[in-house]
């Protein structure tokens, strides 16, 4: 409930968090059938990097700042550049007044047939959230702990979609309420597609979280990791990572392509190392 994400919104974990949210989006998008979108912690959905707090950190400097207004971006790059572009009223072109958030990312991947559930538990954010979307007909905002959510609004009437679980790890036993969470909502909607997002600050931690995971015996679950600096130090935001629980057909392949061109702009030469892998059979 004290996290605020206007700290560090744009930053390297937003960028790999939501590159990798675009191109399951449009995996979505490619049938003709509507899909839902869930987002558990949806934060407020627009961060003005002019803001006191975006300023105080800088963070999006390392992230988006690395990214927008640069040429010869590779196409799944360009793509996500682009349409954070267009969630900015005073797009210039060559840089940004706000990044935007999952919610409003989502929302621009959306067709008309589409609809998106938002998840924000802290009163205040909540609030400004429903504001960002009144009197949108293809969007709810419910100001509800997300996991509970999980429980309330799974399965969507769609059948086809993609839910975001993307805490912001402030208390210790995150890595627990994550896994529940994911057994909790994979119970009631095996064949949903899940984006898991966490950071790779202590190695064992998350050694162990997704030895957890493969003993669910939750089939599907593809690894992506993005490390900017060795994960040697637990307190140090040494990177992040995503599990994707039913990813589309050749979403691995992708993600090889896509984390390596990540890595080439948002870390120093010889530092980032990536991983994709399968913890469980495709």
């Amino acid at each position: 409930m004290n996290y605020r994400h206007i700290y560090h919104a744009g930053n390297f974990a937003d960028v790999v968090k939501h590159a990798v949210l675009l191109t399951l989006l449009a995996h979505l998008r490619r049938k003709p059938q509507p899909f839902c979108y869930l987002d558990t912690h949806a934060g407020i959905g627009r961060y003005p990097l002019a803001s006191g707090e975006a300023r105080k950190t800088l963070e999006y400097r390392g992230g988006i700042g690395r990214l927008y207004g640069a040429s010869g971006l590779p196409p799944l790059l360009a793509d996500y550049v682009a349409r954070v572009g267009a969630c900015d009223p005073a797009n210039r072109g060559d840089a940004l007044a706000v990044y935007p958030g999952s919610p409003l990312l989502a929302h621009g991947a959306l067709r008309a047939q589409d609809r998106a559930v938002l998840m924000e538990l802290h009163p205040q954010d909540a609030g400004t959230l429903k504001a960002l979307f009144h009197g949108d007909r293809q969007v709810a905002v419910h100001a509800i702990d997300g996991y509970q959510g999980l429980k309330a609004f799974l399965p969507p009437k769609e059948r086809r979609g993609l839910v975001l679980i993307d805490p912001p790890f402030e208390v210790a036993d995150e890595f627990d309420r994550l896994l529940a969470g994911l057994q909790t909502a994979y119970r009631r909607w095996p064949t949903g597609i899940y984006a898991l997002w966490y950071p790779v600050k202590d190695r064992r931690d998350v050694r162990r979280f997704q030895e957890r995971l493969v003993k669910t015996g939750i089939a599907k679950l593809l690894l992506a990791e993005l490390c900017l600096y060795p994960d040697d130090r637990p307190d140090r935001f040494n990177g992040c990572g995503m599990v994707i629980v039913n990813p589309p057909w050749q979403h691995d392949e992708q993600l090889r392509s896509l984390l390596p061109q990540l890595a080439a702009r948002l870390a120093e030469p010889g530092n980032a190392r990536t991983r994709v892998e399968w913890l469980t059979p495709a």
